[in-house]
């Protein structure tokens, strides 16, 4: 898996655990619904300014987006 199916699979995970919507998400990060869902689709490529803006959305540290099994690591 490389690192954008990664991030993805991570950012819906951390979104489906915090109860958020991607029109949610996408609200609190400022960008389009349709954005969240092609990030979360790798069709999207995205910078690390805008995996930051997710990431704070989540209440995560960067780090566990792009980690491979973000559970293992407190």
């Amino acid at each position: 898996m490389d690192v954008m199916q990664q991030a993805a699979r991570n950012i819906r995970l951390f979104r489906n655990e915090a109860g958020l919507s991607q029109e949610a998400l996408a609200h609190h990060c400022g960008v389009h619904r349709t954005y969240i869902s092609m990030v979360e689709r790798c069709q999207r490529n995205f910078s690390v300014k805008t995996l930051g803006k997710i990431a704070k959305a989540l209440d995560v540290p960067a780090w566990k987006l792009l980690h491979d099994d973000p559970r293992a690591l407190k």
